[in-house]
């Protein structure tokens, strides 16, 4: 009986000893780090590329993190419209964002310069002029601003719509009422095609040629076939007038108090120009070749229609230039050269 009080006792100290240990190191152990929070803010439609970019962007940047990071992906409008976003990013209460160029201009007024009628001739001199030449001057123009440039995303070209017929030629354009965005470069666009211009934000699109108080319009095809414009205005002009472009940005002065590794994370997780220019591209095509299922119908131009619409449009470019001020000049000057030097390239014959 005294031996097994003494085996007892000794069990009891044994225990309390484990207890003891099990205390102190939980006492004296470093708590996990909280998983870093970024307020990701966009205005995505549902079941498009866009949307799928950015769920492929979260769980990327999420697996790099190994449980670093967690994504608050409010990228379908949640936040209200693209002014409510950027208010967000000043206030560091969105720290990654998408903002259409148009948006952007309120920032950076220059990235109104996208806006300009035939500004390119083609997507692959567009392709060569943005990488070579504009991606790092706006880089430098948004940092300015307190915004990191993450990506130039490509939406494709602007097209003229239509409710009632085919826009074939600029004359066409003649006293319709013409639905604009509120930016200066297509309210010269629109008066140069002596249109009734009516700006109007996006979201009142459809309800407004529902009643009649537009006839027309213009926007990069995948928002015209993803939203209901298409089954409203069904004809679709190919003009490809202008770069339809948002930019990918973050809250820079959030971004740089991060981690070297998070940083580079949140830069590398989102895919990058040409990734994005593919996935448009295809996108487009897709929408292009069910054109009928989707309720519009494609009108193409040839070159003297094209030349047409060029010749009537281009020379809005000197005013709004002067329009824009800062560094749009430079910046025009600058877009000028890219041009020629893509040219030459084209000219220069291939080495045997």
């Amino acid at each position: 009986m005294i031996y097994g009080g003494i085996w007892q006792a000794l069990g009891i100290l044994q225990d309390m000893k484990k207890l003891w240990v099990i205390w102190l190191l939980a006492a004296t152990a470093v708590p996990a780090a909280a998983p870093v929070e970024v307020v990701v803010g966009g205005t995505a439609f549902r079941n498009t590329a866009g949307e799928k970019v950015w769920q492929d962007f979260q769980r990327k940047a999420e697996a790099s993190a190994q449980g670093g990071l967690r994504l608050r992906m409010l990228v379908h409008g949640e936040l209200g419209p693209e002014e409510q976003i950027v208010s967000g990013l000043r206030r560091n209460r969105v720290q990654y964002a998408n903002l259409s160029a148009l948006v952007t201009s309120t920032v950076v007024p220059e990235t109104a310069l996208l806006y300009a009628p035939y500004l390119f001739d083609s997507s692959a001199q567009a392709d060569f002029v943005i990488d070579t030449y504009l991606t790092p001057e706006f880089r430098k123009l948004l940092a300015a601003k307190g915004l990191e440039l993450i990506a130039w995303y490509d939406l494709g070209n602007s097209n003229f719509w239509s409710r009632k017929k085919p826009l074939l030629t600029p004359a066409d354009l003649r006293g319709v009422r013409l639905r604009i965005g509120a930016n200066r470069a297509t309210q010269f666009l629109g008066e140069a095609l002596k249109a009734d211009v009516i700006p109007l934000p996006f979201s009142d699109i459809i309800p407004s040629l529902q009643r009649g108080l537009i006839e027309a319009g213009e926007n990069g095809l995948p928002l015209y076939t993803r939203t209901g414009i298409a089954r409203e205005a069904p004809f679709m002009t190919m003009t490809g007038h202008c770069l339809a472009v948002s930019f990918i940005v973050a809250d820079k002065r959030w971004l740089d108090r991060q981690t070297p590794a998070l940083q580079k994370i949140l830069r590398d997780s989102f895919p990058d120009a040409a990734a994005l220019r593919k996935s448009t591209r295809d996108e487009i095509a897709v929408d292009l070749a069910n054109a009928s299922k989707l309720g519009f119908k494609i009108y193409r131009l040839n070159s003297a229609q094209h030349q047409a619409w060029a010749s009537a449009t281009r020379g809005t470019h000197p005013a709004l230039v002067a329009d824009i001020g800062g560094e749009s000049a430079r910046l025009y000057a600058g877009i000028t050269a890219s041009r020629k030097k893509f040219a030459a390239r084209l000219a220069k014959p291939a080495r045997p």
